[in-house]
């Protein structure tokens, strides 16, 4: 049974480690600790993959299957060795402690495996390389404790796998793109990538927020990065000033770069964000030389107290609107004296909404020298991805008029 109480970090190490090895991952798969379903799971990998690496299910107790479902599924026994069960004893007796029987099972080798020492923990790794179901496989079998599975990795697999493949070089490219939905953004640039058959493309959506990956293998470095740089510049100039970061860098990262750039200050007024757009700002490092502060406006009583925004405005128009974003921006900026004043207001929900503003209505405002920009937006989703949207909005707004 999996549960939701670690997460998994060992195959996102592995993938880019594989990566840099010039080797794609195409499937991953996590199981429960259930033999039957270990084994099936291994059959169906010698299927579809030459290398594969298990990870955890290594250790000494009744749950720790991995060997024994992978020698089954090999159809091959396990061996006791006991060279790795002196090693053992050894670790237990050098730490004052005696052995319990159980821990014996971490010496059970798989029928033709070389052992991968583990100089981090008791559970050794194994190493096969051979004919499988008539295909030459390589297959690995990793402790799972990341500090135990990253090192034992790095000083016995990596050169092994090495050694193996025929040499091959990956590359990579992120583009960024904020404010664009996911099918726009496929409809404009799908017709650019699909020309290039030897670059994969991946596109993956957050709230308000687009990634475009971009990977390219090659017999060198430099054709594989040349690909990818010729597809990621097509699409760049496709998407214009949407793109925010062709690098991976966040959209947090870009506005810092830009504010000091234009050795220009930000102060903010939140109500709906509740200062997630300043928890954002504030999450790059050395953001103190050019965000000054501000202040979440929740009440409509402090709206007016700490960003200036008149009563009689709020009674009118309501505190969610666009009169109301516009003061919010230029009382904050003026009260912090920072080169950029942001102010947002909104419905967050899941309640407070009503016909004539729903759920998902923010209103965004920029105020500077040159005026003030206010832009109304009708987001979809619950309140976490309401409050992500408008945060990213605002950071957006705020890239643009630096540039």
């Amino acid at each position: 049974m999996l549960t939701p109480y670690r997460m998994d970090t060992n195959s996102l190490y592995l993938t880019e480690q594989l990566n840099l090895l010039g080797i794609e991952v195409i499937f991953k798969s996590i199981v429960g600790d259930n033999l039957p379903r270990i084994v099936a799971a291994a059959q169906h990998a010698l299927f579809r993959s030459d290398i594969l690496i298990f990870v955890g299910g290594l250790g000494p107790t009744e749950d720790d299957l991995t060997r024994e479902a992978v020698a089954e599924a090999l159809g091959v026994k396990l061996q006791r060795d006991p060279e790795i069960v002196r090693l053992l004893e050894e670790r237990f007796a050098s730490r004052g402690w005696k052995m319990t029987p159980n821990n014996a099972k971490q010496a059970d080798l798989i029928e033709g495996a070389t052992v991968l020492p583990n100089a981090n923990g008791t559970a050794p790794g194994q190493w096969l390389s051979g004919q499988f179901d008539g295909r030459e496989h390589m297959i690995v079998l990793l402790p799972g404790p990341p500090h135990e599975m990253r090192a034992l990795f790095e000083n016995e697999v990596q050169e092994r796998l090495r050694a193996k493949i025929p040499p091959a070089f990956l590359a990579t490219r992120t583009l960024r793109v904020a404010m664009l939905g996911e099918s726009l953004v496929d409809a404009r640039v799908s017709p650019i990538y699909k020309r290039f058959s030897d670059v994969e493309t991946t596109i993956l959506a957050g709230a308000g927020e687009i990634e475009l990956h971009f990977r390219s293998r090659a017999t060198t470095q430099e054709a594989a990065q040349r690909r990818v740089d010729e597809v990621a510049g097509s699409v760049e100039d496709e998407l214009e000033d949407a793109v925010y970061s062709r690098n991976g860098e966040s959209l947090e990262q870009i506005v810092g770069y830009w504010l000091q750039m234009r050795n220009a200050t930000l102060a903010v007024a939140e109500s709906c964000t509740g200062g997630l757009l300043a928890e954002r700002v504030t999450s790059i490092s050395g953001s103190s030389r050019y965000f000054l502060g501000g202040a979440v406006v929740y009440s409509n009583q402090l709206k007016t107290e700490l960003a200036g925004v008149p009563a009689e405005m709020i009674e009118r128009h309501g505190a969610v609107s666009r009169e109301v974003a516009a003061a919010l921006a230029e009382g904050i900026r003026y009260r912090c004296e920072s080169t950029l004043g942001v102010g947002i207001t909104g419905v967050a929900g899941p309640s407070g909404g009503t016909a004539e503003k729903p759920v998902g209505l923010v209103f965004h405002a920029v105020a500077s020298d040159a005026g003030t920009e206010v832009v109304q937006r009708n987001f979809p989703g619950d309140r976490k991805r309401i409050r992500r949207f408008a945060s990213t909005m605002a950071l957006d707004m705020i890239r643009k008029k630096l540039m």
